[in-house]
């Protein structure tokens, strides 16, 4: 009796042991392919061979997240410094124009995983009591960033106030500078469209587009009209390339952005030396709001403030067709000095 006992104990004992071995052994062979799959630190991988110009590629949960904690001031000076985060100057900045894209243009950008946002205009260099507060005050109202992230800010009255131009040159001379531009006309209607809804939310009056446009004493173009100063490009790019080569600039179809977005994306990626990351995947049109929205990952997704294309008013067609022929001559220059045409009339 006591030796079938001891035998059938040895027997489950055998059994149990074979059972710890066999999860051991399974456990070792999946942390192994695991291993094969992804790196052990992700945040750590990179776009090419080291030893290059390297940029460290981020999980896009992981980025989201954790810089989302420190825009929102949620971690301690400790956390910070544990993870390597930085308030940077911008290595590029996204400088006009006014009723071009530019929020469509910054939020798009932000899908790439080495780029981080400013998510407010700071308005440090068109505006001189910012100026005053010294570059260090505009350090601080960047976002936190990883070293090898590049930090872009976007003030559209950059591209348009006299001043800026210098300012940014004495920042960092060798800055990458955007433009996002739309047909002048049409950007100029949008321009009004704007100023027109916030003076309907007070409701207070305003003047019809075609009294603004055009002088009531000459019947030509009112020049004074900022709406109108605003969309001769090329006046306020001779004025930035007194300081910048045409080098430093790369210009953004407005009107493509709406409509394919991803092509325009990608010459932006290409401008900046960033891998190509922004897909397809990443852009989706939504019918019922009329443009692409965001997609970041599968559960996080964004499309533009509602207040994103506005329907426009009625305006004059002789109206139109006067402008178009005022602004025709600009944009043959404009065209001329950036090496891009475009379908403008």
């Amino acid at each position: 009796m006591l030796f079938k006992q001891q035998a059938l104990l040895r027997q489950k004992l055998f059994v149990l042991g074979s059972l710890a071995i066999g999860s051991l052994l399974y456990l070792v062979a999946r942390v192994g392919s695991l291993d094969r799959l992804q790196p052990l630190c992700p945040i750590d991988s990179r776009f090419g061979p080291r030893g290059q110009d390297e940029i460290p590629l981020r999980a896009l949960q992981f980025k989201r997240g954790l810089l989302h904690e420190f825009r929102k001031g949620n971690a301690t000076k400790e956390q910070i410094r544990l993870h390597n985060l930085v308030q940077q100057l911008p290595k590029a900045i996204i400088i006009g124009v006014r009723k071009g894209g530019t929020r469509a243009l910054l939020e798009m950008l932000n899908l790439h995983p080495a780029v981080v946002k400013a998510s407010q205009e700071i308005h440090f260099f068109d505006n001189d009591e910012n100026y005053a507060k010294g570059i260090e005050w505009y350090r601080k109202k960047m976002p936190f960033s990883y070293p090898h992230q590049i930090t872009i800010e976007k003030s559209p009255a950059y591209f348009i106030t006299e001043e800026v131009p210098e300012r940014i040159y004495k920042m960092n001379s060798s800055i990458k500078l955007l433009i996002i531009v739309r047909e002048p006309t049409t950007r100029a209607i949008s321009d009004y469209t704007q100023v027109l809804e916030g003076k309907e939310r007070k409701n207070k009056t305003y003047y019809k587009f075609e009294k603004l446009a055009i002088d009531p004493n000459t019947c030509e173009v009112n020049t004074k009209y900022k709406a109108v100063r605003t969309s001769i490009y090329t006046k306020h790019l001779e004025r930035w390339l007194k300081y910048f080569p045409i080098e430093q600039f790369h210009i953004v179809d407005g009107d493509r952005l709406i409509t394919e977005p991803l092509p325009e994306l990608q010459l932006v990626e290409k401008f900046l030396n960033l891998p190509p990351r922004i897909s397809q995947y990443n852009l989706y049109f939504n019918a019922t709001r009329g443009f692409y929205c965001l997609r970041f990952n599968i559960v996080f997704n964004k499309c533009l403030a509602g207040s994103k294309g506005r329907i426009h008013p009625e305006v004059d067609s002789s109206v139109i067709t006067k402008l178009r022929k005022f602004f025709h001559p600009f944009n043959q220059k404009f065209y001329q000095i950036t090496g891009r045409t475009f379908n403008w009339p």
